[in-house]
């Protein structure tokens, strides 16, 4: 099996963090160049009909695109430890959780810096920094609610470890690098604490 991936992007960083989580090796990461517009390209294209990465190649040839879709196949053909959810009680909580921080946080934190940075420019054109910056606004306030969320419990689902605390965690890194987004300077301690702690888990360390 073979993982198309880019450096820095957060969405491939959610799948091999959640690959190492659970001590997943002996898939080979292929690097795709995105400011090179390698992901544009017809070769690539096949793969993945939209550009996008992550991709995930099967040994049967067949791919999987959409970072949720790969991190579910590999939920079940590497179930433990587990991180999406015990039964369907607990894969419900868990996925309304991931879903909340991949729309509200996630998306809207990629929506400001490819609107407002120039250094990606070249992946979004054009650019509307208006748009970026009410986008940045709006991430705020779901880093407050989830601020709130972690004042009351010590994972972003609940009391374990699970894959809405990668994709939590994945945002916020890229926030802190391309729009200098620091929890505990926003007053906003308890995400702070809880981004500190993730970051000391070797899954965190080996991507």
């Amino acid at each position: 099996m073979q993982l198309y991936t880019a450096p820095r992007a957060p969405n491939p960083r959610r799948v091999t963090m959640f690959m190492a989580e659970k001590g997943i090796t002996g898939i080979a990461l292929v690097p795709v160049d995105l400011n090179a517009q390698e992901h544009k390209a017809q070769a690539f294209r096949t793969k993945s009909p939209l550009a996008t990465v992550p991709a995930l190649e099967l040994d049967d040839g067949r791919i999987l695109t959409e970072t949720r879709a790969i991190c579910t196949w590999l939920e079940g053909r590497y179930p433990e430890p587990n991180l999406m959810g015990q039964d369907f009680e607990e894969r419900a909580f868990i996925e309304m959780a991931d879903r909340r921080v991949e729309w509200y946080l996630f998306a809207r934190i990629g929506h400001c810096i490819r609107h407002t940075h120039p250094g990606l420019a070249v992946l979004e054109q054009p650019q509307f920094p208006d748009y970026g910056q009410s986008e940045g606004l709006k991430m705020r306030e779901a880093a407050r609610w989830l601020d709130d969320t972690l004042a009351q419990q010590p994972y972003v689902a609940g009391e374990r470890f699970t894959i809405a605390d990668i994709t939590a965690f994945c945002a916020l890194e890229f926030a802190r690098g391309l729009m200098k987004f620091v929890p505990g300077a926003e007053d906003m301690p308890h995400l702070q604490a809880w981004r500190d702690r993730i970051a000391e888990r070797p899954c965190a360390r080996a991507v």
